[in-house]
């Protein structure tokens, strides 16, 4: 039986986080985040099989079932990301970006936790006074953020058996500003579905799988003093596949495979305008992105972590000039990881995570696409 006042803080915790979510997230995998809180960013992404915290419902919602509490867990916290983007040498002015996550996971029964989890998981951006190569008035400014909640259920089938699924609720702002057209801050709202599972093949090695369904949104609508534009953007659909293995008591290492289908979405999409329809054509490859995470504990207090990801830039040379507003083309990514129990309840987690430079030359001119990022997370745990 749940107590009336750990229903009463999840409520309290839930509309706390609700009220902070509303900033931009920005992410490298693509436009996508490699997690949702420090944990799972210290880990690289590397989260699908032995999930550790409430931002589970995210990312593997059958990772709840397999969390160590009694009654309740929350994991809150906030980041920063310092993006670097240069497009033909001119440098972006915005280089900041607030990284907002928070989850719950609440035992009902020995076989069943509820979970909850709202965060900002993609978005993209830039802030160019000019992009040409000759100076010139050539001003592009994007931004697009995409925020998720997703309240699910994870159920345990037997000892070695977990299965889970979650609604996605869907956010999404975009607002493009380029010499050929000036589209302001719009929101609109969409929604999806997650669903996984977890296998315990033994007490040392546990795999995982994930799905992702592609996120179905509405049609952005702007009112312009030229007449209405209208254009739908969904977020792509992801699998992922992982193991995990615990050498000893320990030790933990993981790796999976994901792969994002953003061909589906973000290969051409078609902006409608007073004039007729125009196709843009970003051109985006789907990508697989393997991730490497490994994680020991170096006390009862304390445990470390450390991870790699990798995943082929979704542009390619020939779609360079159709991504100024949209520099995605990070593919190396390093992580380091702490974590700190305060008390038997309570700890705190520390993640920083580097995206390592990566340059794209057009094939059709002299165009080049650059970006490297910086970001830090913090996460505050509390569990029952």
């Amino acid at each position: 039986m749940i107590k009336t006042k750990t229903v009463t803080n999840t409520l309290a915790f839930t509309g706390i986080v609700l009220m902070g979510v509303g900033s931009t997230a920005y992410a490298t995998n693509g436009d996508q985040m490699l997690g949702v809180t420090a944990t799972q960013w210290g880990m690289a992404g590397a989260i699908v099989a032995a999930p550790q915290d409430a931002g589970t419902v995210l990312t593997n919602p059958a990772g709840l079932a397999g969390l160590d509490i009694e009654e309740v867990r929350f994991d809150t916290g906030f980041g920063f990301l310092n993006p670097n983007r240069e497009a033909n040498g001119n440098e972006s002015d915005s280089k900041l970006y607030l990284i907002p996550s928070g989850a719950v996971a609440v035992r009902v029964s020995d076989r069943v936790v509820f979970g909850m989890g709202m965060a900002g998981l993609s978005g993209m951006g830039v802030d160019f006074d000019d992009t040409t190569p000759m100076p010139g008035n050539q001003a592009v400014v994007t931004n697009k953020q995409f925020l998720k909640i997703a309240p699910g259920l994870s159920y345990r089938v037997s000892d070695r058996l977990a299965v889970g699924a979650a609604l996605n609720i869907d956010y999404q702002s975009l607002a493009m500003y380029t010499p050929q057209f000036q589209l302001p801050q719009n929101q609109v709202y969409g929604y999806g579905a997650g669903f996984g599972l977890t296998y315990a093949l033994s007490d040392q090695l546990t795999l995982g799988a994930s799905y992702i369904t592609r996120q179905q949104m509405d049609a952005f609508k702007w009112n312009t003093l030229s007449g209405r534009f209208e254009m739908t953007m969904d977020a792509p659909a992801q699998a992922a596949v992982g193991a995990a293995w615990r050498p000893g008591d320990d030790w933990l290492v993981e790796f999976d495979v994901k792969h994002i289908a953003f061909s589906d979405v973000l290969d051409e999409v078609t902006l409608h305008t007073p004039t007729g329809s125009q196709p843009l054509t970003f051109g985006w490859s789907d990508q697989t992105v393997f991730a490497l995470g490994v994680q020991r504990r170096l006390s009862p207090r304390a445990t470390v972590r450390a991870g790699l990801n990798y995943g082929e830039s979704p542009i390619g040379s020939e779609d360079v000039t159709s991504n100024i507003g949209s520099l995605a083309v990070t593919e190396w990514h390093g992580s380091l990881g702490f974590t700190r129990a305060f008390t038997d309840r309570l700890s705190g987690s520390f993640s920083y995570a580097h995206a390592f430079e990566n340059e794209v030359r057009s094939n059709t001119s002299p165009a080049t696409i650059q970006l490297d990022q910086n970001i830090i997370n913090l996460q505050l745990s509390y569990k029952n």
